[in-house]
């Protein structure tokens, strides 16, 4: 029998009941039919009608390492030997090189031996294939083999998670804005951290909510709920110079201050603020009596790669310019434009699903 095989990662190994509760609900919200999602050791299953198109509903979610759809069998040393190299030759192509990797518990044998046994029978079945045992470093195709106590899981299929934590393993509510790419990165950790984040959107003109309305499309289902509710505010800020944005960036804070929300996620990083403007911000979280979050506190290079991972590879130049600011500058949020935003703020409820650009876009033209 075929599963969908999730390999939680290394930090959410003690939050798998979180896990298990996130896949249950991402797999009701985009329609997949499933009989059951089950431990097995520090594995999960879900039995679902429609593999594929589960498995990638499931790879949406956070604190996964890996995502399989492999078969079941029991765990003995003569049937994994038999299954690897039956479901591994036939994933071969023609002189592809080949790894079998055998992981986890096994029982009265070593991983290794089932490793070589794999090996050598692959090799002498499919001579005409000219298919040859890779290395470590250098192979076409992995046949991967996971063992829990009683069970192997051989996978057909198998593609990387996102990594992380299962959203809301922290349970306290944060605050989080969008409003450049910049911040949309930092949203994205802020949901990748666990947290349980409610989002608002700023703009300075109506010609930057395409490409935001694009980035929520993509942050909006790591949020696993079926309807989300966002709230946008135009806050006029001349978009050139970096006074300008520097400004924008402390108004924005301004406006999430005054929410009741204890946590504020803000969109900085000591690789591209002053710390001079990263402490200003920090004392005007804690003078409000709340706890500020910095997610991209930890984030290097690896900021392109999750720009890129929602969508953002054609705007890797504009965050390249962000990210490039050099002031030591602390500007004050703008006063009046707060204000005047504060009478824009539109409340949009979304329904999840593919044409959340188009609903976002829509619903903010009805609202004005």
């Amino acid at each position: 029998m075929s599963y969908v095989v999730v390999f939680p990662t290394i930090f959410s190994k003690n939050k798998i009941p979180q896990l298990i509760s996130n896949i249950k609900k991402i797999l009701k919200i985009k329609n997949q039919q499933f009989n059951s999602v089950k431990r097995d050791g520090e594995i999960i299953l879900v039995d679902a009608n429609d593999p594929v198109f589960a498995s990638s509903a499931i790879n949406m979610l956070f604190g996964i390492k890996e995502i399989a759809i492999a078969k079941q069998i029991k765990n003995n040393y003569q049937n994994i030997v038999s299954e690897i190299t039956s479901i591994g030759g036939n994933l071969l192509l023609k002189g592809e090189k080949f790894l079998v990797r055998v992981e986890g518990t096994s029982k009265g044998f070593l991983a290794k031996d089932v490793e070589i046994a794999a090996t050598s029978n692959i090799i002498e079945k499919k001579s005409k294939l000219g298919a040859h045992p890779g290395t470590d470093l250098d192979y076409d195709k992995l046949l991967y083999t996971y063992l829990t106590k009683n069970n192997a899981y051989i996978c057909i299929f198998s593609d990387k998670g996102k990594g992380g934590i299962p959203y809301q393993s922290q349970s306290q509510k944060t605050i989080c804005a969008v409003y450049d790419e910049l911040s949309a990165v930092s949203c994205y950790e802020t949901i990748k951290q666990g947290y349980d984040t409610k989002v608002i959107v700023c703009y300075r003109q109506k010609s930057e909510l395409m490409n935001l309305a694009k980035v929520l499309n993509q942050i909006i289902p790591r949020l696993v709920q079926e309807k989300i509710e966002l709230e946008f505010f135009h806050l006029k800020i001349n978009p050139n110079g970096i006074k300008n944005y520097l400004t924008y960036v402390n108004s924005i804070l301004e406006i999430m201050l005054q929410y009741s929300n204890k946590r504020v996620s803000l969109a900085l990083s000591p690789l591209v603020f002053s710390s001079d403007f990263i402490d200003n911000a920090l004392k005007l979280v804690f003078t409000k009596k709340k706890i500020p979050l910095i997610p991209l506190s930890g984030v290097d290079t690896s900021l392109f790669e999750e720009a890129k991972e929602i969508g953002l590879e054609k705007s890797i130049k504009k965050l390249e310019k962000i990210v490039t600011i050099s002031s030591y500058e602390i500007p004050s949020f703008a006063k009046k434009q707060v204000e005047n935003a504060q009478k824009t703020k539109k409340m949009i409820s979304i329904q999840v699903g593919p044409n959340n650009v188009h609903d976002i876009l829509d619903s903010l033209e009805e609202n004005h």
